[in-house]
């Protein structure tokens, strides 16, 4: 049964518990973002198509999904730390992997893998908030992760662009083994235990698919469960498709790529931080139920710039900061709000979230690419996911009826 009991607040997070886990949470982003500038590169040397470089990205994210699922009930059962530290020693063998690969079929195949070990250090962060916090100070928290998490899509394709201006992109992925080395050391020292032996889940399989099992059939957790992966795959077209649309079809150099997708990061940050400072005085589903009409009619109007290329790339660069400050708003929230409900099985239902989160992202990011890889695919993606996420609130949730400032 959901239960939306507050854990005692054992802790108190500081600078640096949020800075760890935001690091954790950021894994995933950064194995993307640093790569991202190197796309049209990697099409080049391994003699594929754009569609295929793409599906590179896709692959991390799928296994993710599936890594998610796995380690998410590991995670209930063995704790929070030996998960992570698995996961992310093995994240680094398949970054140096990576490259060394001589076809993309072989990059394909890495990068699900290292999106399968890379997830549990999202799954385990995700956990971890839930088993101290719940509600509006789990939203809280997870919005101040964003500030950490959105350092990513500011600094990690200019990072990700020098390496391999310099050394080609093949060294991207040592900088990524490296980066996951780093963060394994400081898991191994300042991650806590924060699930004690007497509060773990026995069993193998059979309590693992009980645990999803009791998930699946709360409909109020599957539908804030898919909210996030339908906001972050607002994000996703935009970041898998921006490198073609940008660079190919505008002629940005790949110094002034960097530079917008920096000033973009700044809106995503800001509007992580503006819910943080919101969900102390409004209910988080009232957040959700305003925030996505606005998203879902930003981006109806970014759709209508790039049809009609009115304002030419300056408008079209300016509804794009608009949408992408609105992203970060809807998914803190309904994940907080879907942990509040089962937090017995914490890394089960984090999985849950992140699994559905890195599918529907997977699925969705290469669409742009299969609609052509123009401005008007890209806009079209996102403005199907908006239109999603908003028919999932309103049919699946009783946000929009009501008594529909319900908060569990």
């Amino acid at each position: 049964m959901p239960t939306d009991a507050a854990p005692a607040r054992t802790y108190r997070p500081d600078a640096r518990y949020v800075l760890l886990l935001g690091m954790m949470c950021a894994l995933p982003a950064i194995s993307n973002d640093i790569y991202l500038p190197s796309l049209p590169e990697v099409a080049r040397d391994l003699g594929t198509s754009a569609t295929a470089a793409q599906l590179t990205m896709s692959a991390m994210m799928l296994g993710g999904a599936v890594g998610q699922l796995v380690i998410g009930p590991l995670s209930d059962r063995f704790g929070r730390r030996l998960p992570v530290l698995v996961g992310v020693a093995l994240h680094i063998v398949t970054s140096l992997l990576c490259a060394v690969v001589t076809g993309v079929e072989m990059l394909i195949a890495l990068r699900v893998l290292q999106g399968f070990f890379n997830a549990s250090a999202t799954v385990v962060a995700m956990a971890v908030i839930r088993d101290r916090f719940v509600g509006a100070d789990a939203s809280r928290l997870i919005s101040r992760l964003m500030l950490v998490i959105g350092i990513a899509p500011l600094f990690a394709p200019s990072v990700g662009g020098l390496i391999a201006g310099e050394f080609g992109w093949r060294a991207v992925f040592v900088a990524l083994g490296l980066f996951g080395a780093a963060l394994w050391v400081v898991c191994w020292r300042r991650l806590p235990e924060t699930l004690p032996a007497e509060r773990r889940r026995d069993g193998g399989l059979r309590a693992a698919l009980r645990g999803y099992g009791t998930l699946l059939r709360d409909r109020h957790f599957v539908a804030l469960a898919i909210m996030p992966g339908l906001g972050n795959a607002v994000l996703m077209s935009y970041v898998v498709g921006s490198p073609f649309v940008l660079q190919e079809g505008f002629g940005l150099t790949s110094h002034q790529f960097s530079l917008l997708f920096a000033l973009n990061g700044i809106g995503l940050v800001a509007g992580a931080q503006v819910n943080a400072a919101l969900v102390r005085r409004v209910a988080p589903i009232r957040i959700i139920r305003v925030v996505l009409p606005v998203s879902l009619a930003l981006t109806l109007g970014l759709l209508g710039i790039a049809i009609t290329g009115v304002g030419g790339l300056p408008v079209l660069l300016v509804m794009l900061w608009l949408v992408l400050a609105m992203v970060n708003f809807a998914p803190p929230n309904a994940s907080a709000l879907a942990l509040s409900r089962h937090g017995e099985i914490a890394g089960t239902a984090a999985a849950v979230i992140g699994a559905t989160q890195a599918t529907i992202s997977g699925v969705v990011s290469p669409l742009s690419g299969l609609l052509g890889g123009d401005a008007v695919a890209m806009a079209a993606v996102m403005v199907g996911a908006a239109a999603a996420a908003l028919l999932v609130l309103a049919l699946a949730t009783p946000a929009y009826r009501r008594g529909g400032g319900w908060t569990g």
